[in-house]
């Protein structure tokens, strides 16, 4: 085998530009990059590169992807895979790019290996080799995406969680949604950076858009109401409506020393009369 890859590297090594143009003929036939989302210079670019990286990761006449000699070629791969599924690549349109080295790849290899066995080993190798390549980078394509829809969740759970001032020393924060172990954690860490932020006294936590309450999410309540409270502020849970009222009794919650009220306008209405104000309707 290191013989058939030796011939294969030394194709690469000697044809490049014939490769190369193979290659990108082959892409373009395959529709890839032809949506706008890549410019042609930037296909050119990379297949080139991904070529001289091939000729120079080898040793010996042979390329192991494991070596620290084929670190820059697996970083390459990384990288493309990272940005072309930032671009909204899929994972088949990834392999696509090199997959499509084989075809132009084996045609040089017929016209420059003139023994059919050599030939035959010649091309088998480079079968394998660009599979390898091509399972390499559909893992870093699915790391990489995979990195995405965290990041996206955790973004979308920051958004679907404001932290509202509702007057000052007075903040809100209406849920909307099912409340799991992740958004409690993204709950407390932004509701308690902003009482320290602001220095607010009062917490206002509104679960009128809460579809249900069961255990869990008492739970997770209670938890963030215990860290409030730790922070030195105080904390009321708005939003229980009858359904919810007759769940947390059915269910057996303890929700005792944690002020509640059926609304946001009384929660709210509660916290400026701890705070001492006064809320009045001036007469015409």
């Amino acid at each position: 085998m290191g013989k058939a890859q030796g011939n294969v590297i030394e194709v690469i090594r000697n044809h490049e530009a014939d490769v190369l143009a193979g290659w990108l003929a082959s892409l373009k036939a395959a529709g890839w990059g032809n949506d706008g989302r890549l410019s042609e210079a930037e296909v050119q670019t990379q297949a080139r590169e991904l070529l001289k990286l091939l000729a120079s990761a080898s040793s010996d006449d042979s390329v192991d992807l494991d070596t620290a000699a084929a670190a820059p070629l697996r970083n390459f791969l990384d990288t493309l895979s990272r940005s072309l599924a930032e671009k909204g690549f899929t994972s088949s349109q990834t392999a696509i790019f090199v997959f499509t080295l084989k075809k132009p790849l084996f045609a040089q290899l017929r016209k420059t290996l003139a023994d059919a066995v050599q030939l035959a080993d010649a091309t088998w190798s480079a079968s394998e080799f660009i599979d390898r390549l091509g399972m390499l980078t559909v893992q870093s394509y699915q790391s990489s995406r995979e990195e995405i829809i965290r990041r996206q969740q955790e973004e979308m759970l920051e958004l679907s969680t404001p932290v509202v001032k509702l007057w000052d020393g007075i903040l809100a924060l209406p849920m909307i949604g099912t409340l799991d172990s992740a958004r409690t954690q993204v709950v407390m860490e932004s509701l308690l950076q902003r009482i320290v932020d602001s220095g607010s006294e009062i917490a206002i936590i509104d679960i009128t858009g809460v579809p249900t309450v069961d255990t869990l999410v008492a739970q997770h309540l209670l938890k963030t109401v215990t860290a409030i409270r730790l922070m030195g502020a105080d904390c009321i849970i708005s939003g229980i409506r009858p359904q919810i009222a007759q769940t947390i009794v059915h269910l057996g919650i303890d929700l005792q020393g944690i002020t509640t009220r059926a609304t946001l306008a009384d929660a709210l209405t509660l916290a400026l009369k701890r705070l001492g104000y006064v809320v009045a309707k001036v007469k015409a």
